[in-house]
């Protein structure tokens, strides 16, 4: 089966979800999955990737991952021993085909229960997808491909340029995944003399000693506009909520889910001082890094000591130009997610899975990249526009 573990998934769906069990167990949720790539006939492998799900469903966690969990500073022992009674329950996905070939998932249920589908599911349909259409997979052109990204890495002057595999989701295979991992770490080392800075990968990073990476993804702050107290103040609510679960640890903020106008606005002097840095997700990032070194200086917070975080469809070549324009000026962290796990010469699948409504009601991503948002009530995404000041598409 493609799942053998309920790790085998990212770091932030473990960091969320704490925050869930302690302060909204009650929270009620729905995600949808789209494929973004047009054409795509998703749907005759419905069968098999409901198959998978229920292989999925059939896990549970094992005492020496219950045992790594533990060992994060940042993962607390009540937790751990919620997960140690846990498993998901096939009852919350539903998995159909669409009349035009595509791939119909839906996930509804509470929070607390569904959040750990997300990841595994979107490596299943990636998996099963490409063993389908790829039974002969050209791996030849793969290391080929890999080896030409760690020798632009290992370039002269490059030396404390770092990157993170974010690659879990969109995956070639499970099998290549540990192979790319593998490979990265063994040749650009690991450590604070290394360039590969780890894994949002929790099993990978168990296994392979990497250091485990994430804190927060947006359906976290969609979530709060549900939650928190007026709609408004979701994004200041998430923030806080997230500081009084992690006391200052875990402090990167996610910049984007309201636009990064509005992110901006609310992250001030307190939010400057109290988090260690922001991550990219959409939009321009050389124009957001500038903006950020900026924001932090009109705050009168030395952006030396601060990290920015760039994580949207990575390449090789685009993170050795920001890490060129951006050396010295701040900290940098670079997660390389489908270049990095599915450049094999097919063209990836761009599939996702987005919370779409949380205690009943909508929510929403505001992307600063026009497409990237998923919400289907169009009077909802023109309210938060209002309230949030904010012209970007969705």
């Amino acid at each position: 089966m493609i799942i053998t573990s309920l790790l085998d998934t990212d770091l932030y769906k473990f960091t969320m979800m704490q925050v869930v069990l302690h302060q909204f167990p009650g929270a009620q949720v729905e995600y949808r999955f789209r494929c973004r790539n047009p054409g795509v006939q998703l749907a005759p492998h419905v069968q098999e990737i409901r198959n998978e799900i229920r292989s999925l469903c059939s896990l549970s966690f094992q005492e020496a991952e219950l045992a790594y969990l533990r060992s994060l500073r940042f993962i607390k022992s009540d937790f751990v021993d919620f997960l140690g009674l846990f498993r998901l329950n096939e009852k919350y996905v539903e998995v159909s085909a669409l009349p035009s070939g595509e791939l119909d998932i839906s996930i509804r249920g509470p929070w607390l229960h569904t959040i750990l589908f997300e990841i595994p599911v979107l490596a299943i349909v990636n998996e099963v997808f490409f063993r389908n259409t790829q039974q002969v997979p050209d791996f030849v052109e793969g290391r080929k491909r890999l080896d030409d990204k760690i020798a632009q890495l290992q370039a002269p002057g490059l030396g404390e340029l770092k990157i993170a595999d974010y690659g879990t989701r969109r995956r070639f295979s499970r099998a290549w995944h540990e192979e790319v991992l593998r490979v990265l770490a063994a040749r650009l080392g690991t450590g604070a003399a290394g360039q590969f800075a780890g894994s949002s990968n929790v099993l990978y990073a168990m296994k392979l000693g990497l250091t485990p990476l994430g804190t927060m993804a947006h359906e976290y702050l969609q979530a709060c506009q549900a939650l928190g107290p007026r709609l408004r103040d979701s994004q200041v609510y998430g923030f806080e909520s997230w500081a009084r679960e992690y006391r200052g640890d875990l402090g990167i903020a996610l910049s984007d889910v309201y636009g990064f106008n509005a992110f901006l606005r609310d992250f001030d002097l307190y939010f400057c001082k109290l988090f260690d840095g922001a991550r990219h997700d959409s939009g321009d990032p050389f124009a957001w890094g500038e903006r950020m070194i900026e924001h932090y200086r009109k705050h009168r917070v030395d952006p030396r000591g601060k990290t920015l975080i760039f994580s949207d469809a990575l390449t090789v070549p685009r993170t050795i130009e920001l890490y060129q324009q951006f050396r010295g000026r701040c900290q940098l962290a670079f997660g390389i997610g489908t270049n990095l796990t599915n450049d094999l010469g097919y063209e990836p699948l761009q599939i996702v899975i987005k919370m779409t409504r949380c205690n009943g009601q909508p929510v929403a991503k505001l992307s600063d990249t026009p497409g990237k948002g998923m919400c289907e009530d169009e009077k909802y995404l023109a309210y938060l526009r209002q309230v949030f000041e904010i012209e970007t598409a969705a």
